[in-house]
C-alpha cells in the first residue's frame, strides 16, 4: 500500500466471539490486515483478556504501536475461572449487552490524537452488534464466519424446520433438501442447537437472530477454500451478501516474514513446550494426536473409555486434556492407564496445534471436528477420527467422512473397543491408507489456494479494496 502516515492509515477494529476457536482465526485475519497496512485494534472481552495475560504473561498483549488490544465487558458476572464460558449464556449476554460498550470504545479510539480514526470494523458473524455499531458510525464493515461454509449453510437452513413445525425434531433420520451436489442431508447432521425440545431455547433463537442479521451485512468472510467446500460456498452465494473466501488463514499468515507479528498470539491456556520435543523422538506417521478442542466436555466414563481404547491400540499418542474437559470435575486418568502407556505417550494440558499437526511423526488425529481443527488437519495431510460434540461439528464430521473421505466417525456413546479398532484402522488399515491419499490431495489443493498470488490473496485484496477501504 506504499508509505502511509500514522494518522492516515486505515484503522480496522476486529471483534471475535469470546471463545478460543473464534479468537484464533480472527487474530490471523487481523495480522493479514496489519501486514497490508492497517492499524489494528483487536477487541477481547475482559474475561478472556485476563485469561490471556495469565497464560502468556503480563506483557504479552503489548503488541506493536499500531496493533493494539482493547477490551469490552461481556455482561456476565465477574469470574476468574480459566475455562470457556457457558455458550448459551455468553451468546445471550453479548447479544444484549455489548453494543453500548463497543460504541463507547469506538468513540474513545476516535478521540486519541496519535491513533487514526476507526475506518472499518470486522466482527464475528455471531457478534452482529458490530454491524449495528458500524452503521451507527457510518463506516464499512464485514462479518467473519469463523466456522465451515457447510456449517454456515446448516445454520441458515434452521428456519425451514421451524417454519414447518418440525421443532422439536422427532425423526432425526428424516432428510431436507441440501445443495446441488449433495441433494439431501439428515436432520441429525444439522448443527446441534436445532436438536431441542424447546421452541424458546436460547441458542435456537440466538442463531435465528444472527442468521437473519447476517443477510444485511456488507460482506461475509469465510476461512475455507473453494475446492474443499465448493457446493456449500455456491449455495451460500445465492442467499448471502458478497462472500470473500480467504483461507486457509493459518497458511496465509505463515507466509508473513515479521518476527514481531509472530510474537502476538491468542492461546488462553499455557502451551506445553514439551510436545514438539516428544514428537521428535517418534517415528514418522506413528503418533495419534488427540485433542477435543477448547469447548468439548465429557463424562469421566467417556474419558476412561477413550483412555483404554488408546492404550489397547498399542499406538503412540499425544493427548491434550484440558483441565476443564470433565463435566464439573478435573480430568484425572487411571493410574493403571498412565503406567501402561507411559513409554509411548505424552499427556499435556494444551499445545500449539498447528505445529503438532504439521510434525512428521503425527499420522492421525482423534478430534471433535471443530472447523479450525478440521482445516488444520486437512492442510497438514493428517486423516481423522471424529467425535463431534456440538454446534456444526456433526456437519463437519459428515463432510469429512462422506464427502471428502478423510475421516471416520466414532459413536457418541464411545466404547474402548471402538476406539482401539478405529485407531488401528486409521494408522495401519486399508481405509486409513485411502484416507491418507485423499487428505494429501486436499492438502495440495489448499496450497494452490494460499500460495502467493493465489485465490485467497486475491480475495483478501478484493475485500480490502471493495469493502474495508470504501470510505477512504
Amino acid at each position: 500500500m506504499g508509505s502511509i502516515s500514522k494518522t492516515s492509515k486505515p484503522h480496522v477494529v476486529c471483534v471475535p466471539f469470546p471463545a478460543q476457536g473464534h479468537i484464533n482465526p480472527m487474530l490471523k485475519l487481523a495480522k493479514l490486515l496489519y501486514h497490508r497496512g492497517f492499524h489494528v485494534t483487536f477487541v477481547n472481552t475482559e474475561y478472556n483478556h485476563r485469561r490471556l495475560l495469565n497464560s502468556r504473561g503480563p506483557n504479552s498483549v503489548d503488541g506493536l504501536l499500531d496493533f493494539q488490544f482493547r477490551t469490552i465487558p461481556d455482561g456476565l458476572p465477574f469470574s476468574n475461572a480459566n475455562s470457556t464460558q457457558d455458550v448459551p449464556s455468553l451468546c445471550q449476554s453479548t447479544s444484549k449487552n455489548c453494543l453500548a460498550p463497543f460504541c463507547d470504545l469506538i468513540s474513545e479510539l476516535n478521540s486519541i490524537i496519535d491513533v487514526p480514526p476507526v475506518s472499518c470494523i470486522v466482527g464475528d458473524a455471531i457478534m452482529s452488534f458490530c454491524m449495528l455499531a458500524a452503521n451507527k458510525f457510518k463506516i464499512p464493515h464485514a462479518l467473519f464466519w469463523t466456522a465451515s461454509a457447510c456449517g454456515y449453510f446448516g445454520y441458515l437452513r434452521y428456519c425451514e424446520p421451524i417454519k414447518h413445525g418440525l421443532v422439536p425434531l422427532e425423526d432425526l433420520e428424516n432428510t431436507i433438501e441440501w445443495t446441488r451436489e449433495r441433494k439431501s442431508i439428515r436432520l441429525r447432521d444439522l448443527p446441534s442447537f436445532l436438536l431441542t425440545t424447546d421452541r424458546d431455547d436460547i441458542m435456537l433463537n440466538f442463531i435465528n437472530q444472527e442468521m437473519s442479521r447476517c443477510r444485511e451485512a456488507s460482506a461475509i468472510i469465510l476461512n475455507t477454500y473453494d475446492s474443499l467446500e465448493h457446493d456449500a460456498i455456491d449455495s451460500l452465494s445465492s442467499i448471502l451478501p458478497p462472500l470473500y473466501i480467504i483461507g486457509p488463514l493459518h497458511l496465509l499468515v505463515n507466509q508473513i516474514d515479521d518476527e514481531k507479528l509472530r510474537t502476538i498470539d491468542s492461546n488462553l491456556w499455557v502451551e506445553d513446550m514439551d510436545c514438539i520435543e516428544w514428537l521428535n523422538s517418534n517415528e514418522p506417521n506413528s503418533v495419534v494426536y488427540v485433542n477435543f478442542g477448547s469447548t468439548t466436555v465429557m463424562t469421566e466414563e467417556q474419558l476412561i473409555e477413550f483412555a483404554w481404547g488408546l492404550a489397547d491400540s498399542e499406538k503412540p499418542f499425544l493427548w491434550i486434556t484440558r483441565p476443564d474437559i470433565i463435566v464439573g470435575d478435573s480430568a484425572i486418568l487411571p493410574v493403571e492407564f498412565v503406567t501402561r502407556t507411559k513409554d509411548r505417550s505424552l499427556i499435556a494440558n494444551w499445545c500449539c496445534q498447528e505445529q503438532v499437526l504439521s510434525h512428521p511423526s503425527v499420522g492421525g488425529f482423534l478430534t471433535h471436528s471443530g472447523w479450525n481443527s478440521s482445516l488444520e488437519s486437512i492442510c497438514a495431510g493428517v486423516p481423522m477420527i471424529s467425535w463431534p460434540f456440538f454446534a456444526e461439528q456433526q456437519l463437519n464430521c459428515r463432510y469429512c467422512c462422506t464427502e471428502w473421505g478423510v475421516g471416520m466417525e466414532i459413536d457418541s456413546n464411545v466404547r474402548r473397543n471402538d476406539v482401539k479398532e478405529l485407531v488401528r484402522e486409521l494408522m495401519d488399515g486399508e481405509k486409513g491408507m485411502k484416507m491418507k491419499k485423499n487428505v494429501m490431495d486436499l492438502k495440495s489443493k489448499a496450497e494452490e489456494a494460499y500460495k502467493h498470488g493465489g485465490y485467497a490473496s486475491k480475495q483478501l485484496d478484493k475485500l480490502i479494496n471493495d469493502v474495508l477501504l470504501q470510505n477512504s
